[in-house]
């Protein structure tokens, strides 16, 4: 049991059989009546976002996420295959499992596969990865003066805006958290 004057942004808590994961939350101590928190909660399992008060001071469950590392074996029709690290134990995945990070998903990439009893809740993805370019068009000679931007192909085929001068074949490195390109590896 945790005390709800103890949230902290990411803690996971488990209500009414739910497991939650806390986006946001504020301490609220009104000139009147008794102090509460008010918090916005991600359900870890369907992605939904719940506004809820507790009471200050209130006991709510723990909910014990264990993190496996894993690596990224391939992909199998619509499952995606995985084999954890220390037991070389193999899971398969799907897309909503994985969610947004299919898209920079690269053989043998290590994952940080987060799990409820037995039930996969989600995927850490490594904040940036490296991919070829595997189409864009050529850059223009002279045509930097605006710092402008271009769409490029990735190999796992995710499209990112490239600058000018970045070429296919060229190494990348991508920010999964927010799908923006970096610089050139």
């Amino acid at each position: 049991m945790i005390s709800t004057n103890d949230f902290k942004t990411g803690l996971t808590i488990e209500i009414d059989g739910d497991v939650f994961s806390v986006v946001e939350f504020q301490h609220v101590k009104p000139g009147k009546g008794a102090a509460f928190v008010r918090t916005k909660l991600k359900n870890v399992k369907t992605g939904g976002v719940v506004e809820r008060k507790f009471n200050a001071g209130e006991k709510v469950e723990k909910a014990h996420v264990e993190r496996r590392e894993m690596d990224y074996l391939y992909k199998d029709g619509e499952h995606f295959v995985v084999m954890d690290k220390e037991t070389y134990e193999q899971t398969s995945l799907t897309d909503a499992q994985i969610g947004d990070g299919v898209k920079w998903l690269k053989e043998n990439m290590t994952l940080g596969v987060l799990f409820f009893g037995t039930q996969v809740i989600g995927v850490d993805l490594p904040n940036s990865v490296q991919l070829t370019v595997a189409a864009t068009e050529p850059g223009v000679k002279g045509d930097t003066a605006t710092g402008g931007t271009k769409p490029a192909t990735l190999e796992t085929g995710a499209v990112v805006q490239v600058p000018f001068f970045v070429n296919e074949g060229d190494l990348l490195i991508i920010d999964t958290r927010t799908g923006n390109y970096v610089q050139r590896a």
